[in-house]
């Protein structure tokens, strides 16, 4: 049988220990004979890179292990690259947060102001992993779930569009979990769904279990009074939050009962709770940096201390599941179902055909075939057509180094209230990321 290889791009993230625990626990699925991890910030990527390879050698010492800062190295014979790399940083994502806050807008990093701000340094960085890929192994995917994941998806389908990249989002995942919760199955992969949209801004318009049965009504009487915080996630200890972002979907699907909305809609038609709830001198990212990125770097040392990562707390989670079922699918010609984003071209029929939906489609091993959505309605047609113009217009500014189109971006945001606004928003932002963004005029 084939081995494969991979490399992650993105090798000083939190998250890549999870992915190498969870290629590693699927390896009977898909087996492997290289991992790699890509960083241009060794400094960072090295704190996790010796946990990483005792991982390896523990679970299969013949799959060779390799971290590097070297393009060349890293991209050369790999068959797919999972690529979830954060230009700036944690550093910078609590910049673009406190920034919105400060000028009473929604702090979130790929909602609304921030996460413009966050696409506008993200779409050099996934061009050049792209282009790397394409230079050293033009045969391989890249499985690209770097944030903004829309603004992303719309730079490479415009300036890349024949390359092997499939655009996709674990968050539906993770709420797919909580609603076969709520519906009593063991697994969302107990359902079928029915999805369409934007990245972190869609509906579930259907949902079946394997016999046909329909699941919508339980999960939305449900959902009235307890949102998507499911029975499962009560009794643990999610982090505060998320319970928050979960619990508030009961309000959200009050708006339109007709489907079950993603989470994120709370930034887009909440924008005055979030920021009345907001702390502008501690934000998501200050939890991140002070819960996940401390427990991760701290895990990571005692296991490269220790020589063992046995007893170690790292996980597997849907983060890395989905990532692993999708080089599956590409790698076996599965035809599994799952949510992408991808170019529209018709599959909502009353939308436009070049912008990036997020839709269910089929993967095989020549990619992906796009489910057929139909008509949407006019309450949803007309939220995602808002948002994709912003989107298209972050990309517009990019490419042409535009201050007004940058402008009319933040101005036609839901989460921004005027044009005066959207302009001090956009000074700031252009001074916090100076070396980052292409210059302005």
């Amino acid at each position: 049988m084939k081995k494969f290889s991979v490399v992650i791009a993105g090798g000083g993230s939190t998250y890549t220990p999870e992915i190498v625990c969870t290629l590693l626990n699927h390896i009977d699925r898909l087996p492997l004979r290289k991992i790699k991890l890509y960083d241009n910030d060794g400094t960072r990527q090295n704190k996790l890179a010796k946990a990483c390879e005792i991982l390896v050698k523990e679970k299969d010492p013949s799959i060779e292990f390799i971290a590097t800062t070297d393009p060349m190295e890293a991209y050369t014979d790999v068959d797919f690259c999972l690529a979830h790399i954060r230009v700036g940083q944690l550093p910078m994502r609590e910049r673009d947060e406190k920034i919105a806050l400060k000028h009473g807008c929604v702090g979130q990093e790929t909602c609304g102001a921030g996460g413009i701000a966050y696409g506008m340094r993200s779409i050099a960085g996934v061009l050049e992993n792209l282009d790397y890929m394409e230079k050293y192994s033009p045969n391989a995917w890249m499985l690209n779930y770097s944030n903004p994941a829309a603004i992303v998806a719309e730079a490479t389908r415009r300036f890349r569009p024949h390359s092997r990249i499939i655009n996709i989002c674990d968050m539906p995942i993770g709420l797919e979990d909580s609603m076969a919760d709520i519906a009593g199955l063991k697994s969302r992969k107990e359902m079928d769904v029915r999805y369409f949209g934007l990245n972190h801004y869609g509906w579930w318009s259907d949902i079946r279990d394997k016999e046909g049965n329909d699941l919508m009504p339980k999960i939305k009487e449900y959902m009235l009074e307890n949102g998507f915080v499911s029975p499962k996630m009560a009794a643990s200890h999610q982090e505060k939050s998320w319970n928050e972002t979960y619990y508030k979907a009961k309000d959200i699907l009050a708006l339109d009962p007709t489907y079950i909305p993603n989470s994120y809609f709370k930034y887009y038609l909440f924008p005055d709770y979030v920021v009345s709830h907001s702390d502008v001198n501690h934000t998501r990212a200050n939890e991140v940096m002070e819960g996940r990125e401390k427990n991760v770097f701290e895990a990571c040392k005692n296991i490269a201390e220790n020589g063992t990562a046995k007893g170690s707390y790292l996980e597997i989670t849907n983060h890395a599941t989905f990532i692993v079922d999708l080089c599956i699918a590409l790698a076996f010609n599965t035809h599994e179902r799952m949510l992408l984003i991808v170019e529209n071209n018709g599959a909502i029929e009353n939308f436009s055909p070049d912008t990036m939906v997020e839709i269910p489609c089929l993967v095989g091993k020549n990619g992906y075939e796009r489910l057929s959505i139909g008509r949407i309605p006019t309450f949803q047609k007309g939220l995602m057509e808002q948002q994709v113009a912003v989107e298209k217009l972050v990309v517009d500014a990019w490419e042409q180094g535009s201050y007004l189109k940058l402008w009319q971006a933040l101005t036609l945001s839901r989460c921004v209230p005027s044009a005066k606004v959207a302009k001090e928003l956009l000074d700031d932002y252009i001074v916090a990321n100076r070396g980052y963004w292409p210059e302005l005029k």
